[in-house]
């Protein structure tokens, strides 16, 4: 009579059965021996994958500080993860349909080995063995607003060289997702009537959000809110990313593109009636407004600004926008300019500042106003006689000034790269929060917040040579 196997040899026929037999569901190596030759190996997991040629075993190895992926073929997986569970780990953790085991070692070699088995009534299901998972979109791939806008095609695909802007455009919408439940903006607009959300949903959107990665559906002929968010979008364009936000609010929001090309201004309000999002999306042709200064109201010596945002007035919008009754767009919750170019942005970001706008979102472009003014402190002039590094620099000091210039206007900022160089040169995204209720929407200015800020401000331009710049101008900031 053979001897009957060992524990170890048991669980080794459970998994070399498992992994050509095609019942794996995952297996998990863990508890790192003190002697493996890799310290920082920490885990490997494996799971069936269908590849061209044939099943495999997706291995991935989590170390430290990264993740390293392999397929292989179901009898070489066998081989490498019996050899990583003999030099590598003490425990292993197996699913299949039918049962679970759990392999238990210790480095004390006078402790037994254990194995415990459970029944199915414990084991997971057999998960998808493809590498193509199907992919959760915060805006429907198939959206009309997206087909008219030539995004992409009948089936819900990018069209040819759409693929970066589709991805563009879905990354802004994730962080205006994220930015206004930070700026405590996400819950203006909820209190819609049930009937108005799609049945399966059930609540409204920015709740459920963080839970399942997927916003409840709006019906497009719901009525907008009664305290909606106020958007403007200044320097539209084709509309890309007004329509996302359109699409990611609802009637929860307000939102008016000014563009001031007319034919792109046409196109976007008929798009917006055609695909249901006129009683609350709509576009005007004019360029951005510029604050005309005005005297402070008390005795500091700084001057403010002031404008007329008459620009939004929706009596010079097409007839067809359906526009009755939502008055002039005075005040603003929330200010965006992605890619206006040079001084557009200080313009943009003026008027959201004006206007009392809690949130301020730009994406600077061809930042040229400085550099002519840029005197190269000593240290730095023999790099940048270079023509490419005076523009990176000039690029780099005007939209450094900028976010100064914010905080001593009271706001908080941060600048990051909101999407990959590949599908944008220029993604750097500069976000400014407010979150004080600001005297500008009382139709008075509002004082410095920070004269730190402002003086930290002031000592950057001067190390830069840096005597007028247009936000600084706008804000009443005198830089010398």
């Amino acid at each position: 009579m053979p001897p009957a196997p060992t524990t170890l040899a048991r669980f080794h026929a459970l998994l070399h059965e498992a992994l050509v037999g095609g019942t794996l569901v995952k297996l998990t190596l863990g508890k790192p021996r003190p002697a493996a030759a890799d310290p920082t190996l920490r885990n490997v997991f494996a799971r069936p994958v269908e590849l061209k040629a044939g099943p495999h075993v997706c291995l991935v190895f989590r170390h430290s500080t990264r993740d390293v992926t392999k397929n292989l073929a179901p009898a070489d997986a066998a081989t490498a993860l019996a050899a990583l569970l003999a030099e590598a780990f003490f425990d292993a953790h197996l699913f299949t349909p039918l049962h679970t085991a759990q392999l238990e070692q210790s480095a004390d070699p006078a402790r037994p080995v254990r194995l415990r088995l459970k029944t199915a009534d414990s084991a997971p299901p057999i998960p998808a063995t493809t590498h193509d998972r199907p992919k959760q979109h915060l805006l429907a791939p198939d959206a009309p607003w997206l087909r008219a806008l030539g995004v992409t095609n009948e089936r819900g695909q990018p069209r040819e060289g759409m693929a970066p802007k589709f991805r563009q455009i879905e990354k802004f919408a994730e962080l205006l997702q994220t930015l206004l439940a930070e700026s405590a903006l996400s819950e203006r607009g909820l209190n819609l009537p049930p009937a108005h959300y799609e049945s399966g949903m059930g609540v409204p959107p920015m709740i459920s959000e963080r839970g399942t990665g997927v916003p409840p559906v709006i019906s497009e002929n719901a009525p907008l809110a009664p305290d909606p968010l106020r958007i403007a979008d200044m320097g539209s364009g084709k509309g890309y990313l007004t329509f996302a936000l359109a699409a990611l609010l609802g009637p929860r929001a307000r939102i008016t593109g000014l563009e001031r090309r007319a034919d792109l201004v046409a196109t976007c309000n008929r798009v917006a009636t055609e695909c249901g999002f006129a009683p609350h999306l709509h576009f005007l042709q004019g360029d951005i407004p510029t604050p005309t200064p005005a005297p402070h109201f008390d005795s500091d010596p700084l001057r403010h600004s002031t404008f007329d945002l008459r620009h939004f007035d929706p009596s010079r919008a097409p007839a067809q926008s359906g526009l009755g009754g939502l008055g002039p767009l005075d005040v603003l919750d929330v200010l965006i300019a992605l890619h206006a170019c040079d001084t557009a942005t200080d313009d943009a970001l003026a008027a959201g500042h004006v206007a009392g706008a809690r949130l301020l979102v730009v994406s600077p472009c061809c930042q040229k106003e400085l550099r002519a003014q840029l005197t190269a402190p000593p240290v730095l002039a023999d790099a940048l006689r270079h023509g490419i590094f005076q523009e990176r620099q000039a690029e780099f000091v005007t939209d450094a000034l900028r976010a100064q210039l914010l905080e001593a206007a009271g706001y908080r900022t941060k600048v990051f790269e909101f999407i990959s160089t590949e599908h944008t040169a220029k993604n750097l995204l500069i976000v400014a929060h407010r979150p004080a209720a600001p005297a500008a929407a009382t139709g008075l200015p509002a004082p410095i917040a920070s004269p730190a800020a402002l003086a930290r401000a002031r000592a950057f331009a001067a190390f830069y040579g840096i005597r007028e710049h247009r936000l600084a101008r706008h804000l009443g900031f005198d830089l010398a």
